[in-house]
């Protein structure tokens, strides 16, 4: 478990906005020099302006209704002990997870979970959530992080495999009803936050938090299918991205709290805001068949995604 632990946290590297140790030149958000922009010339030429890279923008009426993206299985997400650590990565706030994985919803066999992390832009006025839908930014995004459990831990052949990591994403907004105090588990893992101001700082998660407790009011039987790429360098297209449809809901403050407190160095360094890579070629979308909104429209003809995707 240790060594898959260790491997995985190499895959992280790619998705949590890591800079790995096998990054020859540092990426960054913030100055044109090294910002998005930049790293298809400064880090990957070869994939950073590949053929399937993320985040899109997703087309509502453009998304294809496909039958076969079933209801995933979530190993663990009831554990409110699987959040173990979090920490300031200089490019991300980065959440530890043990023990939990994720199978079903049209992926092609079971993942073992690593971590989450969130991006965003600068507080809830100015959204900064990686994916948009239908041009709309959102202010925050979290990934869950996951990887292909026939890998055994293997990051070459992980990285070789189109399907061989898989992202939750989930958009995050401000929810004015619950005004002034956030969801209580939001709130609580908020506060963690002013332990890990400097790039480099984690402190051990000691409140009993789970996943389905951060996910609260969100359907996870709706949601988008695409594949992609890492959103950070070396942005490897060896991503299942699955974008649910429904938001996480929490209250301005908290949000404010993430460009307010973190910072992408030390205690001079800039705060870490707008933590996005810019859209990127559109992709082809499929989507769950949502009976909420069919109203009595035929059902779509079935269309195999697990196999046009493998």
């Amino acid at each position: 478990m240790d060594l898959l632990i260790s491997v995985l946290a190499l895959v992280v590297c790619g998705l949590a906005g890591l800079t790995c140790a096998s990054d020859s030149i540092a990426w960054c958000y913030h100055d044109p020099s090294c910002g998005p922009d930049a790293w298809p010339t400064i880090v990957s030429p070869q994939f950073c302006c590949g053929s399937r890279q993320s985040p899109i923008n997703i087309v509502t009426d453009a998304a294809t209704e496909d039958s076969s993206l079933t209801s995933f299985s979530f190993s663990n997400f009831h554990d409110n002990s699987a959040l173990t650590k979090i920490s300031n990565t200089g490019h991300a706030v980065k959440v530890a997870l043990e023990n939990v994985a994720v199978s079903g919803g049209g992926l092609s066999g079971g993942y073992q979970a690593l971590q989450f992390h969130l991006h965003w832009g600068n507080g809830a006025a100015v959204p900064g959530s990686e994916h948009t839908v239908d041009g709309r930014r959102y202010p925050m995004e979290m990934h869950i992080v996951t990887m292909k459990e026939s890998h055994h831990g293997d990051l070459e052949q992980a990285l070789k495999d189109p399907q061989g990591l898989a992202a939750l994403g989930f958009f995050i907004e401000v929810d004015d009803d619950s005004l002034p105090a956030a969801p209580g588990c939001w709130s609580t893992l908020a506060t963690y936050l002013k332990r890990i101001t400097n790039e480099g700082v984690s402190a051990d998660i000691t409140a009993k938090i789970s996943l389905d407790d951060l996910l609260v009011g969100v359907d996870l039987t709706r949601y988008y299918r695409y594949m992609g790429s890492l959103t950070t360098p070396a942005c490897d297209e060896a991503v299942v991205w699955t974008v649910f449809k429904d938001t996480i809901k929490v209250s301005k403050d908290v949000i404010d709290l993430f460009s307010t407190t973190v910072r992408i160095g030390g205690a001079s360094s800039l705060l870490m805001t707008d933590t996005y890579r810019n859209i990127q070629p559109d992709q082809r979308v499929y989507s769950t068949v949502d009976a909420r909104l069919r109203q009595g429209r035929p059902a779509p003809p079935e269309t195999a995604v697990a196999s046009t995707l493998a």
